[in-house]
């Protein structure tokens, strides 16, 4: 009894073979791109994690990690209307007894040194008695002392600094006010960045006689108004 031959398979239905490896290929290649996208925004998420954490961004609402020295500002970005209450503990926190130099007491420091509340967050405002010779615009040594108190803020302050310069209403014998206030706000700046703070982060602007905190009409009045003032923003600096 001859044997019945097995029919071949239609030359037509190869193709399914080739296009069946072909979607197979494709499949696997998707599924690869889909985990090298899942890894990288893993890999994201751990450097936005980690970068935060060193950084500690600041916001009214966020959390930052400022060092426990300097919790009281978190305090006053949540509560800024306590600013005038916590003055005094703040100036303790910045300036304690055995870093003030020699010639400046407690009531010459509590005078000449205010933490005020603005717009864009808080001020640490310092007259030209603490910080300048008279009519001058080179630090003095004590200006030097007192800033390098406030270095570890600003360090640790994540937000963009600036330095503001102010002068009282006469007239400049040699200059004009806002060529002075500038002259004396880059002076403090250029002293933040000898001292590791970034110059990236720092900002100066010299409004001379304008916005007096005091009137202009007596003598007190205008000491107050000579000063500089470094304003801590509290919106944090969006890097691109």
């Amino acid at each position: 009894m001859a044997r019945k031959k097995k029919k071949s398979k239609p030359i037509e239905a190869l193709w399914m073979v080739t296009f069946a490896d072909m979607v197979t290929i494709l499949l696997t290649f998707f599924i690869l791109l889909l985990s090298m996208a899942s890894l990288d925004r893993q890999i994201i998420r751990e450097v936005i994690t980690i970068f935060q954490e060193d950084i500690a961004f600041l916001s009214p609402r966020s959390a930052g990690r400022l060092p426990d020295r300097f919790l009281v500002f978190e305090e006053l970005l949540e509560k800024p209307w306590e600013i005038l209450e916590k003055q005094n503990r703040i100036k303790d926190l910045l300036f304690p007894d055995d870093v003030l130099p020699p010639e400046i007491s407690k009531s010459t420091l509590d005078e000449n040194l205010k933490i005020l509340e603005r717009p864009e967050g808080i001020a640490l405002m310092l007259t030209d008695d603490l910080l300048f010779p008279f009519a001058q615009t080179s630090l003095n040594t004590q200006a030097r002392q007192i800033l390098m108190q406030i270095v570890p803020l600003i360090k640790a302050w994540p937000s963009p600094v600036n330095i503001a310069g102010y002068t009282d209403n006469i007239p400049g014998i040699h200059k004009d006010n806002y060529e002075f206030a500038a002259e004396r706000a880059m002076a403090v700046m250029e002293f933040l960045i000898i001292n590791g703070i970034d110059n990236e982060r720092i900002s100066v602007s010299a409004y001379g006689p304008n916005f007096p905190v005091a009137s202009n009409d007596t003598a007190q009045g205008r000491s107050q108004n000579r000063r500089v003032e470094i304003l801590l923003k509290t919106t944090p600096k969006t890097f691109l």
